[in-house]
């Protein structure tokens, strides 16, 4: 590996995070026939959605992640790199000793009221919202109970959601939840998505073939390298926080973290399905990931993960932006700022203080390159 003395020659592209957004556009300016560095201050490639081998087993180090798209020239992308499984995320929700299929469904409505008719299900939900009152809803609380009723909200979004946010439901603003779709069929998808599936043999390998042929620096802090070689590069595609680029010179975003605990059981089968969410607020963690699952593995052991929801600190992984109004706003101050950066393109999660699913990243990362090349 090469040491910062070493990073002598100029390149055109400094490409700065080996995710997914970083290594679309290293990988198609490569094909450009541009000259790329890409670096990660991590020792591994692959950012959030990197992989590791335990005991034959695609552990998801910083959890689950599903790929799910009805962007067919997004699909037909990656499968250049990767051959996708048959995989079907339809995760199963605890609360107290209660089980019950997502999304809601048919199967979750049956179970929880013994009924197992659309019409009725609908007809329950309606009662109980009618019974609010809710009219213009002023916290998320409300927002939910306006659109699921009671029961739905009690048992299946309320400790979850506080969980996640790390606050009261009626602490949240009322946007956070936009919707909660109920589907009123018998289908336990979770996604609508016309492509589905998980890489075999994982996420890294799959990075790994997009970065084919590409120079990848690990270990590597960008503001060490830039400082000593502040000419390295004709242009930047920056991925890592925003904020931090422009030294927090307008105050710091808030992110939400996650902390995991795994561990490997010996056992064949933990749980039964690959992604169990407890959404009781007394359990401290938002749900296990039984990570053999999604390759529908039958080695002898197994790997869980306990993911606990955490309110982000810096030396923390941040994971997704709290995009309330306040953060919103002060975004879009670091977005002014950034636009006036003529060589530099900031993308991704964090260069963009935005929740992105896989597929919507590779798109952004594929737009943006049709503007660069």
């Amino acid at each position: 590996m090469k040491g910062y003395e070493d990073l002598k020659m100029r390149y055109d592209y400094l490409i700065v995070g080996a995710g997914l957004y970083g290594a679309v556009f290293a990988r198609e300016l490569t094909r450009a026939g541009k000259k790329c560095l890409v670096i990660d201050r991590r020792d591994h490639i692959a950012g959030n959605i990197y992989t590791e081998d335990v005991s034959g087993i695609q552990v998801h180090k910083y959890g689950a992640h599903i790929f799910h798209t009805s962007d067919k020239e997004v699909w037909d992308y990656v499968n250049q790199f990767a051959e996708f499984n048959n995989y079907i995320n339809s995760p199963v929700a605890v609360y107290k000793e209660e089980l019950y299929n997502l999304p809601f469904n048919m199967n979750t409505f049956s179970k929880m009221w013994g009924i197992r008719t659309p019409a009725e299900a609908q007809a329950k939900i309606a009662e109980q919202v009618a019974q609010l009152g809710i009219t213009e809803p002023k916290n998320l609380e409300e927002q939910a109970l306006s659109l699921v009723g009671t029961d739905v909200y009690t048992k299946l979004v309320k400790g979850y959601t506080e969980k996640q946010w790390g606050r009261d439901c009626k602490d949240l603003p009322a946007f956070i939840i936009k919707r909660l779709p109920c589907r009123f069929t018998y289908d336990n998808n979770y996604f609508s998505d016309r492509y589905q599936g998980i890489p075999i043999g994982g996420y890294t390998a799959m990075v790994e073939k997009m970065l084919q042929g590409v120079e990848v620096q690990l270990g590597t802090d960008y503001f060490r390298l830039i400082r000593e070689q502040p000419d390295i590069a004709g242009k930047i595609v920056y991925t890592g926080c925003i904020d931090e680029f422009f030294g927090y010179r307008l105050g710091a975003l808030k992110y939400r973290s996650v902390r995991f605990e795994t561990e490997e059981l010996p056992m064949e089968n933990y749980q039964g399905n690959a992604v169990v969410n407890y959404t009781d607020r007394e359990v401290p963690y938002t749900r296990i990931i039984e990570h053999k699952h999604f390759e529908f593995g039958k080695q002898p052991t197994t790997v869980i993960s306990r993911e606990y929801s955490a309110e982000w600190t810096p030396g923390m992984e941040p994971y997704y932006p709290v995009n309330d109004e306040e953060n919103s706003l002060l975004y879009q101050r670091y977005k002014a700022l950034a636009e006036a950066q003529g060589n530099v393109i900031f993308g991704g999660r964090l260069g963009q203080y935005r929740y992105y699913d896989m597929d919507k990243v590779i798109r952004a990362a594929l737009d943006d390159l049709k503007k660069e090349i």
